[in-house]
C-alpha cells in the first residue's frame, strides 16, 4: 500500500462498506455516554493491544476502565483524552493546567483553546493572567511561546508589561513576532516596525500591518447590501473559483452557485463567502475583499503559511484564523448574523469562535464523518495510529460544533430523516427530542451556454476522439469521471477494475479532474497509481484520456456534447467514490442526460434508484466495481435513455441551487430571529453562548 501522504493511508480504510452494526463499539460507547443505551459495548474485535479501545474507555467512559495500566495509549494520548471527557461534562481546567497542555501536540492545543474562554471566565482573569505570565516567563519551548500570547488576545488579558511585550514583537520568530502584533493592538498599541527576515516585510506583515491600522473597507456601501439578514458561509480549504484541483471539490462549485442563488433571496441582504489566502496568493493580490456577483462577495482570511492550507495544517492556524475573521466581519460596516459552516475541521471551529466573538448566529452541517468508519478503520491490528488520533480529534471537533451550533441540518441521505445522524451523534436526540435535524437537499445552478459553445465543445471532444480511433461503427462508449484527484474520489481504483474487468476493450475512459501543475502531494500520489493501473496493459493506456480540472462551465458544457442525440460517443458516467455525502458531480451529470452510475454508499442513493434513473454500484474494492462497470455497460441505448429522461426530469424539478437556498434562507432567518429575541432579554434554546467581545 502506497503511504506516501496521510490523506492516502487514512482514505484507504473508507473502500469498505460493512453492514451497519448495532455493536459497533464506538457508537455504543457514544451513546451510553448520552445515556442512549443503559452500557457501552465492551466487545472489541482485537484480542491484542488496542489504541482505539484504550483512548475511547478514556474519552468516554473513564470511571469504567480495566485495572492496569494502557498498553499502547502514550501519557499524552490519554491527557488529551481525558481533558475532551471533562469539556464534554462541562468541568472546567485551570489556567495553569491548560498552560501545561499548550506543550502537547495540534489537537491538544485545540481543545485548550476551545475551553479557554470558560476558563477565565470561571476562573478570573486574575488567575488567568498569571498562568500565562508564568509561562511566557519559564517557557523552553518555542512552539508554546506564540500560544501564550494566542491566548492572552483571545480573551484581552495583559500578561506582561509593555516594556517585555514589544521586543517580542520585533523578534526573529515570526510567530511570536505576529502574535505579539496581535495582543498590542488588542490594548490600543501600535506595533514597531518591522523589516521582516530578509529586510522587508512579505506580504502576509503587508496586510497583518493594514490590519491592525484599521486600513480594512468598513464602509457598508461597498457591500451594496439591501435590508435583511448578512449570511456569512466558509470554504476555508481549496479554490472558489478552481473546481476539481487540489483540495477544491463539489463544495466550490456548490458556494458559489448557493451564494449567488442566496444574495437573489428575499429577506437575505447579502452573502460573504470566506475562504483563505496563503503568502503567494496575497502577494498577487492583497485585496481581501471582492464582489462576486450583485450582493455576493469573497472574503479572503490571510494564512501565514508559504501554500495552500492543508487539512491536517489547519490547526496550526486555528486562532490566527478565528481572529482575522473577527477582525474582517468588524469591518464590512455591518454585523454578520449568521455563519454556516460544514466541515468539522480546526477552519470551522476557528470560524465559530469568530461568530462568538462577534455575535454572530451559527449554522453548522453535520455529517456522519468520519464516525462511520472509526471502528472498521481502526478496530484491526494493522490500524494508523496517526489516523486513529486524527478521526478522533475530527469526532470531538464535531461535537463541539454542534454544541456551539444555534442551528444543526444534516445533508439528505439514503434515510430523508437523517436517522444515521442521531446514531452517530446521539446527543442530538437530546436536544431535538428524539427528531433528526432538518436535511434540505443541495442543488446546482441552472445551465447557461456559453457564447463560444460549439467551438470549446469540439475542442473538449478532440482528446477523446484521438482515445477512440478511427475503427468504424460501432463506436467505443465513453465512461466519463469528473471530481478532484483524491483517494476518496477513487480514481485509481477505477482505473484498475476498467482494465480487470476487460472493460478498456470496449469503451474509453475519461478522467476529469486535478491541478495541470501537478504541485498538490495527494494528486501526485494518485497520477502514480494510476500510471501504475496502465503499465502493464497498452491497450487500456491508449484508451485512457486524463484532462486537468475544468471550469463548471466546461464540464456541463462536456456532459451535454456528449448527451447529446446526434453524438457520435454512446456515453455514460460512472462516479467511483468511496463515498458522496450528495454527489453534486453526479447530479449534474443527470441534469445533463447522461446515464449515471453512483456509488451505493452516502447520499446518492437518496435521489438515484437503482435500474430507475440509473445504476447503484458497490465501490468497496476493484473487482466488485469491475462488476457493475460490465452491468453498466450493457445497459441498452433505449433502456439507457429511459433512465437519463427520468433523472433529468427529477433534477430539474427538485435539485435546484434556487430551491436549496429557500430552504436555507429559512433556516438563516429563524437564527437571526431567535438571536435578535435573546438581546432584547430571551435565549434561544442550544448551549449557552458567551457574551461578544468588545
Amino acid at each position: 500500500m502506497n503511504r506516501s501522504h496521510p490523506a492516502v493511508a487514512t482514505a484507504e480504510r473508507t473502500r469498505r462498506d460493512p453492514e451497519d452494526d448495532p455493536s459497533d463499539p464506538f457508537v455504543a460507547a457514544r451513546a451510553a455516554y448520552w445515556k442512549r443505551t443503559p452500557h457501552g459495548s465492551s466487545r472489541w474485535r482485537t484480542a491484542s493491544p488496542n489504541l482505539l479501545a484504550e483512548l475511547v474507555q478514556a474519552e468516554y467512559r473513564p470511571d469504567h476502565g480495566a485495572a492496569g495500566r494502557p498498553a499502547v495509549a502514550s501519557s499524552w494520548d490519554l491527557a488529551l483524552a481525558r481533558l475532551r471527557h471533562r469539556l464534554r461534562t462541562g468541568e472546567v481546567p485551570t489556567p495553569s493546567e491548560c498552560v501545561r497542555l499548550l506543550s502537547g501536540d495540534d489537537r491538544t492545543r485545540a481543545a485548550v483553546f476551545e475551553v479557554w474562554p470558560a476558563v477565565v471566565r470561571h476562573h478570573g482573569r486574575f488567575r488567568a493572567v498569571a498562568a500565562v505570565r508564568q509561562g511566557l516567563r519559564t517557557s523552553r519551548n518555542p512552539d508554546v511561546l506564540p500560544l501564550l500570547l494566542d491566548l492572552a488576545e483571545a480573551e484581552r488579558l495583559r500578561p506582561l508589561p509593555p516594556d517585555e511585550l514589544v521586543p517580542l514583537s520585533r523578534g526573529k520568530d515570526r510567530r511570536v513576532r505576529h502574535a505579539a502584533w496581535r495582543l498590542l493592538s488588542a490594548h490600543g498599541g501600535t506595533p514597531p516596525p518591522s523589516a521582516g527576515a530578509r529586510g522587508e516585510p512579505d506580504a502576509y506583515e503587508r496586510v497583518l500591518r493594514s490590519a491592525l491600522e484599521g486600513a480594512l473597507p468598513s464602509a457598508p456601501e461597498p457591500l451594496g447590501l439591501r435590508t435583511g439578514t448578512l449570511v456569512a458561509q466558509s470554504m476555508l480549504l481549496g479554490h472558489l473559483d478552481r473546481p476539481g484541483e487540489g483540495l477544491s471539490g463539489g463544495l466550490s462549485v456548490l458556494l458559489g452557485s448557493l451564494g449567488d442563488a442566496l444574495a437573489r433571496t428575499d429577506r437575505i441582504a447579502g452573502v460573504v463567502t470566506v475562504v483563505t489566502a496563503c503568502r503567494p496568493e496575497l502577494e498577487a493580490d492583497p485585496v481581501l475583499l471582492h464582489r462576486r456577483g450583485p450582493g455576493h462577495w469573497v472574503l479572503r482570511l490571510p494564512v501565514d503559511s508559504p501554500h495552500q492550507v492543508r487539512p491536517e495544517e489547519m490547526g496550526r492556524y486555528r486562532e490566527e484564523t478565528a481572529w482575522w475573521a473577527t477582525r474582517l466581519f468588524g469591518a464590512l460596516g455591518r454585523p454578520v448574523d449568521v455563519l454556516h459552516v460544514r466541515y468539522a475541521d480546526d477552519g470551522s471551529l476557528a470560524l465559530a469562535e469568530a461568530a462568538r466573538r462577534t455575535g454572530a448566529g451559527l449554522v453548522f452541517t453535520v455529517t456522519p464523518d468520519p464516525h462511520r468508519q472509526v471502528a472498521e478503520r481502526h478496530d484491526v491490528p494493522d490500524a494508523d495510529p496517526g489516523a486513529l488520533r486524527h478521526d478522533l480529534h475530527r469526532v470531538f471537533l464535531a461535537d463541539r460544533l454542534v454544541e456551539r451550533a444555534d442551528r444543526v441540518v444534516g445533508i439528505a441521505g439514503r434515510d430523508a430523516e437523517a436517522c444515521e445522524l442521531i446514531r452517530h451523534f446521539p446527543q442530538l436526540a437530546n436536544e431535538e427530542d428524539g427528531a433528526a435535524p432538518s436535511a434540505p437537499p443541495e442543488g446546482i445552478p441552472p445551465y447557461r451556454p456559453p457564447a463560444d459553445g460549439g467551438r470549446r465543445s469540439e475542442l473538449l471532444l478532440r482528446a477523446i476522439d484521438r482515445a477512440a480511433g478511427t475503427e468504424g461503427p460501432p463506436a467505443p462508449t465513453v465512461l466519463l469521471s469528473v471530481g478532484r484527484l483524491h483517494p476518496v474520489k477513487q480514481q485509481d481504483v477505477l482505473v484498475r477494475a476498467w482494465i480487470g474487468a476487460g472493460c478498456h476493450r470496449d469503451s474509453v475512459l475519461v478522467l476529469v479532474g486535478g491541478s495541470p501543475l501537478a504541485q498538490d502531494p495527494v494528486e501526485r500520489v494518485m497520477r502514480e497509481r494510476i500510471d501504475r493501473a496502465v503499465a502493464g496493459c497498452p491497450e487500456a493506456r491508449g484508451r485512457l484520456v486524463l484532462l486537468p480540472a475544468l471550469s463548471n462551465t466546461d464540464v456541463r458544457l462536456l456532459e451535454r456534447s456528449l448527451a447529446a442525440p446526434g453524438s457520435r460517443f454512446r456515453t455514460r458516467y460512472v462516479c467511483p467514490s468511496a463515498k458522496e455525502e450528495f454527489g453534486l458531480a453526479v447530479l449534474e451529470a443527470m441534469e445533463a442526460g447522461l446515464l449515471v452510475a453512483g456509488p451505493v454508499r452516502g447520499g446518492v442513493p437518496h435521489y438515484l434508484v437503482d435500474g430507475v434513473n440509473g445504476l447503484l454500484l458497490d465501490t468497496s474494492g476493484a473487482r466488485a466495481l469491475g462488476e457493475g462497470l460490465r452491468r453498466l455497460l450493457r445497459v441498452d441505448d433505449e433502456e439507457a435513455t429511459s433512465m437519463a429522461s427520468r433523472a433529468q426530469r427529477l433534477v430539474r424539478s427538485r435539485y435546484s441551487s434556487t430551491a436549496m437556498a429557500r430552504a436555507l434562507a429559512g433556516h438563516y432567518l429563524d437564527v437571526a430571529r431567535e438571536r435578535s429575541g435573546t438581546a432584547a432579554g430571551g435565549r434561544p434554546s442550544g448551549p449557552p453562548h458567551p457574551q461578544p467581545r468588545p
